[in-house]
């Protein structure tokens, strides 16, 4: 679909001709479409009406003069399915459908969006419950409310070229209108060059809309407002080609908490699919996500104004000591470093200020040289002069009209005149976000400077930027793609014995412990040839939670031992109905470190993926765990170990030896392997403990779980 759409989509787009049908919306959407500019042919249909916003009305799709380019559809949910096989029959470029009641509302809905994506056929369709599109460089919008315009400004591309006011800039696709149409409306010279409400998703979802924009080049950058993907393994082959042509994609991902999924559900029908997971598909691909619009629209000013960013060592030049220092404390949250001047700058700068002011990053030039241009200049650009890899004017502008305005003004000049002088990335960045106007704004986006709007929210999406430019660095534009499953149904699922599902682990390389399985009777003889300690466990894939039914014993040091174990937990199984036929008796793995949970899970959008968390008792006691798409790197399984807060237990903690992390890694690259090759199959599995011993002494899988689909 994917593929076939993007290549459509160029029509739809960009239309020579548009086809309104319906009411007062179709009515509301044609005057939207002419504030833009649109100089194509524009075609109302009604039944009874004779115009529409002045043109004249065509009773009927059949009735237009030739199929039109792009279509809004402002009818009820069943003249919509209607009005739309009517439109694909006739070889329409696409539709938009705004009409509600569709998969949202339920199974009934669902049975009429089941129709209507068989109405659409093979046209391009956007809906349906959504407001549409708005295309700001071809001037043409399907779109029936007000959205905002781009604010007037010419400017300066990130390789110092004259860039034309509508030349380029960022693309949105929201799933909600609303959200669509309010972050058009922004006021952070966030140049738009699309704005597309994605609604249901019924036939085209946010993978084919992105395809579709990468193929524009002047889309510098997408953000996408979500709250579920239609199709994740289409998402996933837009993102990585976004990633190789260097559009990076930001996302606001919503449907965290189980209110927020249960309000998803409700609006658009959608899957918000595991929270985690998103998380590790982001990583994985390089997608950027943001937790707010306000950074959403900030990160993507950003990325679409500034060259692609060196790093994070940034210099901070302030008149005020305050904001130097709320500087200090807020650029480590941002992992943002502050080195040092080098000797030379050092010395030019305290020859500048004496007494005045204490040359160090953060800096502050306090207000000796305010209102002196010159001098400015002069201590800007030798602050400039270092190897930072971006400088960041903290500065307010003044709201009140007054002539000593001019001052503040001869500082963001001298800033400038550094900037052209040095090099440098240059940022302006305001404490509080509506201290920048739009003149002001204007004047630096002119001059190859970037706004930034709010301490926290300009800094944060710095970071987010430089994040993703070390990230194509790191990977030179390809990633390894997360594989995806077919449905299983886990009503259907066989679980293994424990037995069963340590000897398959260990036919992909996991250590387990020397056992062996036998009646109540063989129990001491073969405790006997383990050697002693050893643990006895009721065996059977009845026996799921065997701590629960009293099905286990520890430390048992005799055979004597053994065999009294035997007869307590056939009589605690018992008392929960079940027989204990077969017993497993292991070695006692002891002197551990710490013990992890390892296990794949298999989620209704990803299918199968591996979690790693603390484990043993701590399992339900700490929230202590992290997620990753399969296939997977030992880099990548490492860095998710130390990220963990047991992992200050595998480092040693106390004096306690350290872990066995190698071991540990090796395990978990185990479990993967196995998952990978039991992929279509696997629903469940789960080795916890995974027990950590000192460094040079492996790891062992005290217990293990596998359920397999039928």
């Amino acid at each position: 679909m994917v593929q076939t759409c993007s290549q459509k989509l160029g029509r739809f787009f960009a239309p020579g001709s548009i086809a309104f049908v319906g009411g007062d919306i179709a009515e509301m959407s044609i005057h939207r479409c002419l504030e833009m500019g649109f100089q194509g042919r524009i075609w109302p249909v009604h039944p009874s009406r004779e115009t529409l916003a002045g043109y004249h009305c065509y009773a009927s799709v059949e009735d237009l003069p030739q199929a039109p380019d792009a279509a809004y559809v402002g009818v009820n949910r069943e003249q919509t399915i209607t009005v739309v096989e009517q439109l694909s029959m006739a070889g329409a470029g696409g539709c938009v459908c705004y009409a509600a009641g569709f998969s949202e509302m339920g199974e009934e809905g669902h049975v009429f969006q089941d129709r209507l994506v068989a109405a659409a056929g093979d046209m391009p369709l956007i809906g349906p419950n959504t407001f549409g599109f708005v295309n700001y460089l071809e001037k043409c919008a399907l779109w029936p409310y007000l959205f905002g315009t781009n604010e007037t400004v010419a400017r300066q591309l990130p390789d110092g070229s004259a860039g034309a006011e509508a030349g380029r800039g960022v693309a949105i696709i929201s799933q909600s209108g609303n959200i669509a149409m309010n972050l058009s409306m922004n006021t952070r010279s966030v140049h738009l060059t699309h704005v597309i409400g994605t609604g249901n998703q019924a036939v085209l979802g946010a993978a084919d809309l992105v395809e579709a924009l990468l193929q524009d080049d002047r889309v510098s950058a997408i953000g996408i407002y979500v709250e579920g993907f239609r199709d994740i393994e289409a998402f996933c082959h837009a993102a990585a080609n976004a990633l190789r042509k260097g559009v990076p994609i930001v996302v606001l991902k919503v449907g965290k908490t189980e209110a927020s999924a249960r309000q998803v559900g409700s609006h658009t029908s959608s899957l918000t699919g595991s929270d985690e997971l998103h998380d590790a598909l982001f990583e994985r691909l390089g997608v950027i996500r943001v937790d707010s619009l306000d950074r959403l629209l900030e990160t993507l000013k950003v990325l679409d104004l500034a060259p692609p960013l060196r790093g994070r060592n940034v210099l901070s030049l302030s008149c005020s000591g305050g904001e130097a220092a709320i500087m200090a404390d807020l650029a480590p949250l941002y992992d943002l470093q502050m080195p040092a001047f080098t000797e030379e700058q050092a010395a030019a700068l305290d020859s500048m200020f004496g007494d005045f002011g204490t040359v160090s990053n953060p800096f502050d030039y306090n207000t000796q040289i305010w209102g002196n241009q010159p001098a400015q200049e002069q201590c800007f650009t030798t602050a400039m002069s270092g190897a930072h890899d971006a400088a960041l004017l903290i500065y307010d502008h003044p709201t009140v009209d007054s002539p000593e305005v001019d001052e503040w003004v001869m500082t963001l000049d001298a800033f400038i005149a550094a900037h052209n002088r040095t090099g440098v990335p240059a940022f302006v960045l305001c404490t509080i976000s509506e201290l920048l106007t739009t003149p002001v704004r204007e004047h630096l986006i002119r001059n190859g400077v970037v706004p930034l709007q709010g301490f926290d929210d300009g800094l944060y999406a710095y970071s987010m930027a430089a994040r993703y430019h070390e990230f194509r660095a790191r990977t030179g534009s390809e990633v390894e793609l997360p594989r995806f499953a077919g449905e299983v149904n886990p009503g259907d699922t066989r679980f293994l014995s424990e037995w069963d599902s340590k000897q398959r682990l260990a036919d992909s390389g996991l250590p387990v412990p020397r056992g062996s399985i036998g009646t109540i009777d063989e129990l001491p003889s073969l405790a006997d040839d383990l050697g002693y300690p050893v643990v006895l466990k009721a065996v059977g894939p009845e026996f799921l939670h065997k701590s629960e039914l009293g099905a286990v014993a520890l430390k048992l040091n005799d055979a004597a031992q053994v065999a009294g174990a035997a007869q307590e937990i056939s009589v605690a199984v018992a008392g929960h109905g079940l027989q204990a036929q077969q017993f497993l008796v292991e070695q006692m793995v002891g002197d551990t470190v710490g013990e992890l949970i390892v296990g794949i899970k298999r989620d209704e959008q990803f299918g199968p993926a591996l979690v790693i968390g603390a484990g043993g008792i701590l399992v339900e006691l700490v929230a202590d765990s992290v997620s990753l798409l399969l296939p997977t790197r030992r880099e990548s399984v490492r860095s998710a170990i130390e990220g963990l807060s047991v992992a200050t237990l595998l480092r040693g903690f106390r004096g306690r030896p350290a872990g066995d992390i190698e071991a540990t890694v090796d395990a978990v690259m185990a479990i993967a392997e196995y998952a990978l090759a039991n992929w279509e199959q696997l629903v469940e599995l789960d080795v916890n403990p995974l027990m950590v011993l000192p460094a040079g002494q492996g790891v062992v899988a005290a217990d293990a779980l596998i359920g397999l689909g039928v």
